[in-house]
């Protein structure tokens, strides 16, 4: 095959000495269409309509301390309608496009399933707007709210591990962010980043 099929860039590249292959979604596969100081904004008001003093203005550090709040799901919707339209409006990114020539959710490639901090039903809206899902084993698409923790917690990515049926000492982690990195350093995985495996 051409170096420019996108089969051969993925097979031929490290990922072939893996059990499984996990990948992160937003950044790494697609880019949502979200604007994340707006949904910051969201979440505020989620604890300004209940007179609660937010411990933090980061996002996701406030979604951590909801649980102490006892609003989690509100906050969880806040984040959730964002994230569903910015998965429909998403642009999948050039390791999107390569992987959506990998047939079957494996063939030469691994079996592969994503890791996302966003919600799992945004994970799976942009799974399907961007033809990933054959690529994909449908299972192991974890989001923040498929276990009880989210990145960089490493139990959603040992999750997508498990369900594609390696150990964590076997597979490899596919990210664009520090918090990918903290997850599968954590969780045993092997990671690299998004900008290398292109690079390959």
């Amino acid at each position: 095959m051409s170096d420019g099929d996108p089969e051969s860039a993925l097979t031929g590249s490290r990922l072939a000495g893996y059990d499984a292959v996990v990948y992160d979604l937003d950044g790494t596969l697609v880019e949502l269409a979200v604007d994340w100081d707006a949904v910051a904004d969201a979440v505020l008001d989620v604890y300004a309509e209940r007179a609660l003093i937010p411990p933090t203005e980061e996002l996701w550090d406030l979604l951590g301390a909801a649980d102490d709040y006892g609003i989690r799901a509100a906050v969880e919707a806040a984040i959730a309608d964002h994230e569903r339209p910015g998965a429909r409006e998403s642009t999948r990114l050039p390791l999107g496009d390569r992987l959506t020539g990998v047939p079957d959710g494996g063939g030469p490639h691994p079996p592969a399933g994503v890791c996302s901090l966003n919600c799992e039903e945004a994970c799976r809206i942009a799974v399907e707007t961007h033809g990933l899902a054959d690529a994909l084993v449908s299972d192991a698409i974890v989001g923040r709210d498929s276990v009880e923790t989210h990145k960089p917690a490493p139990e959603s990515l040992l999750a997508a591990v498990d369900r594609l049926g390696a150990a964590p000492g076997d597979a490899l982690f596919v990210g664009d962010s520090r918090t990918d990195a903290v997850a599968a350093e954590r969780g045993g995985v092997d990671f690299a980043w998004v900008s290398d495996l292109l690079a390959e």
